[in-house]
């Protein structure tokens, strides 16, 4: 009669990975018990012995090097879907970035609102790190949060007493340089459009657009701060507002593409030309604006390699390396809607 073949045991993989067996079994039903490296290394473990009980591996667990939840905080002034052209982009960049690494990506439709729902989101998600995009007013529950947790980051402003590492551009220095591109065609009345109320990278593009007036001799007139949310219908009121209000205008600053691209119809449905009446400069970069008519002249953030950074210093986070908060130059890309 043939010799039975051996069945793994618990001790056999205990024996195999130098711990416990009880670790061993904690591990396997994923417990918190168990640290993310020695989970999956003993995972990896069960999986070469063939001791697969089930089909119920976690998904943290899987051959990837990690597994990367993407979540999205409610945000001031932009709807936070993932159809959001701005957010789509990212979510591409982030995904390129975390399947060149070995890694596995989940999308999650959790929205943290306050401390309690970002300690339970980061409690129970299935995966090993979070890259949230955007800080919404989160800012201090934030550094909160990474008294309890560091496997997390966040992409947006850098801001005075931060505690935590995010990513983003460098957002009062875009805001100049779209200003200044604007004053030096002769421009002269230009308007900010935006949100700026409480988003933190928003208030950091209007303070450079306060700078590149000053800087260009330009007098500040509190008219042609015009708030508008992240959306084309709200940005098309806003020209409308303007309009109604007999504020004369040669110039827009608009602190996204999807602002500046509703001011521009706005504009159109008002009988004023782009870029021969107004010139406009928006923000992002997003792929639709090299679509539209007239093409957008805009600010670049690099997201692909903002992607690539988050993805690689959360990486660096699961290993307990220090990780530091880190600005990206933004660069000007003229295109027709500034006429020059």
């Amino acid at each position: 009669m043939a010799e039975a073949k051996h069945k793994t045991r618990l001790e056999d993989l205990a024996k195999l990975a130098g711990v416990s067996v009880a670790t061993v079994s904690r591990a396997l039903s994923d417990s918190p018990a168990v640290n993310r490296l020695t989970k999956r290394r003993i995972w990896s473990i069960a999986r070469e012995n063939n001791y697969f009980l089930n089909s119920d591996e976690p998904v943290s667990m899987s051959g990837a090097n990690a597994t990367i939840a993407i979540v999205i905080p409610p945000p001031h002034g932009r709807e936070g879907r993932f159809s959001d052209p701005f957010y789509l982009e990212m979510i591409s960049d982030v995904g390129e970035a975390a399947r060149d690494m070995g890694c596995d990506l989940l999308l999650s439709h959790l929205t943290p609102k306050n401390q309690h729902d970002l300690s339970s989101l980061m409690h129970n998600i299935r995966a090993d790190g979070v890259i949230f995009l955007g800080q919404s007013y989160l800012h201090e529950r934030f550094n909160h949060l990474m008294k309890s947790h560091k496997n997390f980051i966040v992409w947006g402003a850098e801001l005075p007493g931060q505690t935590y590492c995010s990513v983003g551009s460098n957002n009062q220095q875009g805001g100049a340089r779209a200003t200044s591109h604007l004053a030096r065609l002769g421009r002269r009345r230009i308007v900010y459009m935006g949100d700026n109320a409480e988003a933190p990278e928003m208030k950091q593009r209007y303070q450079g657009y306060l700078r590149a007036l000053d800087e260009a001799g330009l007098p500040f007139d509190p008219a042609l701060v015009a708030p508008c949310h992240f959306e084309m219908e709200s940005a098309e009121a806003a020209v409308a507002n303007l309009r109604t209000k007999g504020v004369g205008f040669d110039g827009i600053f608009a602190a996204s593409d999807i602002i500046a691209l509703g001011a521009i119809k706005g504009m159109n449905r008002s009988g004023i030309r782009v870029p021969e009446d107004v010139s406009v400069v928006g923000y992002d970069n997003i792929q639709l604006a090299s679509y539209s008519y007239p093409m957008l002249t805009t600010i670049s953030q690099e997201l692909a390699r903002a992607g690539r950074l988050m993805v690689s210093k959360l990486l660096g986070a699961f290993d307990n390396a220090e990780i530091l908060s880190e600005r990206l130059s933004t660069e000007l890309v003229i295109r027709e809607s500034c006429g020059g």
